[in-house]
């Protein structure tokens, strides 16, 4: 074999050259001769002792693993990064204290538990996440699933109290044990959702959110913003409702708002409008001017101070019944073993919080990973999430997870790592202990008005619909089917079902494969879909098959059926046409003995049955003798072949792997095709699918790795030049 190959040289403009000279290669050649195993000594027992043998680099490498904080903090400049650090934790700390107020309602808990959760797990992820933008902590859409599940386990109904006379008894609702049991009901699913988070990540389940794909996540946290907005209208009008939770709770919640919209809070709504309007202002500010601002205007806090003063002085609750967080105990509370009793209750629904909030953080975390040049692992991720929520949980906190408004204020700023992180949960940790009541005043249309006005990052996501139509309509069917059955069916529902459906879309691809026919293109060793490219032309009596899925027992009968209609040649076809043919030979030699001449038309082998006479004689090379040239003109009638078609190649450039049942299939189409005179060759197959096949005991005497080639272009030459033998064989014998 000989390699050339040519450089531009002086010529810019020039191209480089590849000649290459070599034999056509077949896989019973390249095992025998051309490729050779690395011969593996060692023994499974040496293998497994190797594995578990503990060494100082491999204890290095799991405690670097399992507390990522030893890698940077060891050798962290701080002359460079901690002033940095510490202006992005002031910032964060900012939007974090009124978001862990906030979005404790959406989680059907006492305000501060929210704040709760905005200290123990930052702190505890700042020592085991691998990433140093994230802001972790309390977020709208996890939050909103807790308390789905809180009102689902402790709806108002079951804690009345009974206030009574002679003649009647009216139930009250009895909102201090309420709260208390959707606390509990809180941190327990906190618990099991953090167990199932760190186990996937001790197994290496980090793979997880990849069925998860973005037009789901995207149609999911859309309509779980809808749900938010629904349950913050009634804190907005100042109307009380009833809390709904499950299927078609968005419809039940708007409709008992409607019903109660004469008894709206003028003082109420008016306030959270004002917060609106100016919480919207201030985030059109800072997204304009991100360049030019030093750290983001902190409009919230601003809200929270300003509203918290107002009601303070002029007494909104009392004299304008305007509902505020009310108390605020001061300190932190003991650590206290969960309820474990509500566990059974609450499987699926703590898978789905898990899922999402792993979700949730891994886009971020990549995001900006992939910003700053350096890596996340997603299953370390998994394990920091879990420890923060289980041993959270101890501390009455509900599950968290990276928020996306605290994270872009947290890298906008200038925050470097994850000090950053422990800075914010330092400031909120002060509040909590020394100045929590000083925001018992603050009305909840204050916080409903801050919910809203960060939910229109997501909102935006409409936008997605014009996009997906004009690339995707496949992931425009999953955004909206998700969509609009996490509106409709709540969220955990929704979610499931939303997967089930992406799953669906996988099998519907496979089931609906790109197949071609590919043609070469002349003076290259390219090959390409002939109804696309019309440089790309076909052989003569041959065809490339080629299709772009792999082979198993989902789609193998397409597969072959796909091939048949494709190359136009089907073996049970002219399987018929070769006994009709042999049928009408039979009757033939009943009516008068025959002799069989063979003759060539198109450098094709045509087989021909003659009338047995005295007049006609053996014909040599296809050609009666001359002297008889008359008489045979007469009788000699040129038959066509079954097939045109003499080879078939499989491009299996695609195909990843195979099973037992597309092996099985595999081999019928060669021997069916092989039955009817079609050679079937395989190109292009990698080795992992040659090893399947090698476990599948695919190769037999009929079957060898002759029928193997390295490059399409292999079996094209091996199909014309076995094509060219048995031409010449046949002449030969004629």
């Amino acid at each position: 074999m000989e390699e050339e190959e040519a450089g531009a040289g002086e010529d810019a403009g020039s191209q480089l050259m590849c000649r290459i000279e070599r034999p056509v290669y077949d896989e019973a050649f390249l095992r025998t001769q051309l490729l050779h195993r690395r011969e593996n000594t060692t023994t499974f027992r040496q293998r497994l002792a190797e594995k578990f043998q503990c060494t100082s680099s491999k204890a290095k490498a799991v405690a670097l693993t399992f507390l990522p904080f030893l890698t940077w903090l060891p050798t962290y400049p701080v002359k460079k990064y901690l002033l940095s650090d510490v202006v992005s934790g002031l910032s964060t700390s900012v939007v974090q204290l009124p978001q862990g107020l906030a979005y404790a309602m959406l989680a059907a808990v006492p305000p501060v538990y929210g704040l709760y959760s905005s200290f123990y797990p930052v702190v505890l992820y700042a020592f085991f996440g691998t990433s140093r933008h994230v802001s972790v902590g309390t977020f709208a859409v996890i939050s909103l699933m807790i308390g789905g599940v809180a009102v689902r386990e402790a709806p108002d109904h079951m804690f009345p109290v009974f206030s009574g006379n002679a003649t009647n008894n009216s139930s009250v609702f009895d909102k201090e044990a309420c709260e208390n049991r959707r606390v509990q009901v809180a941190v327990v699913l906190t618990t099991l959702v953090g167990i199932i988070q760190f186990v996937f990540g001790l197994l290496r389940f980090g793979f997880v959110a990849i069925y998860l794909t973005e037009p789901l996540v995207r149609g999911f946290t859309t309509a779980a913003a809808v749900h938010v907005v629904v349950s913050q209208l009634k804190y907005l009008l100042g109307v009380k409702t009833k809390r709904f939770s499950g299927p078609f709770s968005v419809p039940y919640s708007v409709g008992a708002v409607f019903q109660e919209i004469t008894g709206t809070n003028i003082p109420s709504l008016l306030l959270g409008l004002v917060c609106i309007v100016f919480l919207y202002v201030v985030k059109v500010l800072n997204e304009r001017y991100k360049k030019k601002l030093p750290v983001p205007l902190p409009g919230e806090i601003i809200v929270v101070i300003v509203s918290t003063g107002v009601s303070y002085g002029m007494s909104l609750n009392k004299n304008y019944q305007v509902d505020v967080v009310n108390t605020i105990p001061t300190g932190l509370r003991p650590p206290a073993i969960p309820d474990f009793s509500l566990l059974p209750n609450m499987i699926p629904d703590a898978f789905a919080v898990a899922i999402v909030g792993f979700s949730m953080d891994i886009s971020l975390a990549k995001t900006f990973a992939l910003k700053h040049g350096y890596s996340v692992d997603g299953n370390q991720e998994l394990i920091a999430l879990g420890l923060s929520n289980v041993f959270g949980s101890f501390f009455q906190t509900f599950a968290i997870t990276s928020s996306m408004s605290r994270s872009l204020v947290q890298e906008s700023t200038g925050g470097k790592t994850q000090i950053a992180g422990l800075v914010a949960s330092l400031i909120v940790l002060l509040v909590i202990v020394a100045i929590g009541f000083v925001f018992e005043p603050l009305p909840q249309t204050v916080l409903a008005a801050i919910i809203m006005v960060n939910l229109l990052g997501m909102f935006r996501q409409f936008r997605d619909i014009p996009v997906l139509w004009r690339t995707s309509k496949i992931e425009l069917v999953i955004w909206l089917a998700t969509f609009v059955a996490s509106v409709l069916l709540g969220l955990d529902n929704g979610l499931l079902a939303a997967i089930a459906l992406a799953l669906l879309t996988v099998i519907y691809r496979t089931q609906s494969p790109k197949t071609s026919i590919l043609g070469h293109v002349p003076n290259t060793g390219l090959y390409y879909d002939v109804d696309e490219y019309e440089e790309a032309s076909e052989y003569e009596g041959i065809k490339i098959f080629s299709s772009n899925f792999s082979i198993y027992f989902a789609n193998s009968d397409l597969y072959v059926n796909t091939l048949k209609e494709k190359t136009g040649v089907n073996p049970e076809k002219l399987k018929a046409a070769q006994k009709a043919r042999e049928k009408q030979k039979k009757k033939s030699k009943e009516s008068s003995p025959l002799t069989v001449a063979a003759t060539y038309k198109d450098e094709a082998v045509i087989h021909e049955v003659l009338p047995q006479s005295s007049q006609v004689e053996e014909g040599v090379n296809g050609h009666l003798e001359d002297e008889h040239s008359e008489t045979t003109s007469e009788v000699v009638v040129f038959l066509e072949p079954l097939s045109a078609v003499h080879s078939i190649i499989l491009d299996w450039t695609t195909n990843s792997f195979i099973d037992s049942v597309g092996a099985k299939a595999i081999k019928q189409v060669i021997r069916e095709y092989a039955a009817v005179d079609v050679r079937v060759v395989i190109a292009s197959c990698n080795r992992s699918t040659l090893a399947d096949l090698d476990m599948l005991q695919f190769f037999s005497e009929d079957l060898t790795p002759h029928l193997f080639f390295p490059t399409i272009h292999d079996a094209v030459l091996h199909c014309q030049h076995s094509r060219s033998s048995t031409d010449g064989a046949a002449k030969k014998l004629t």
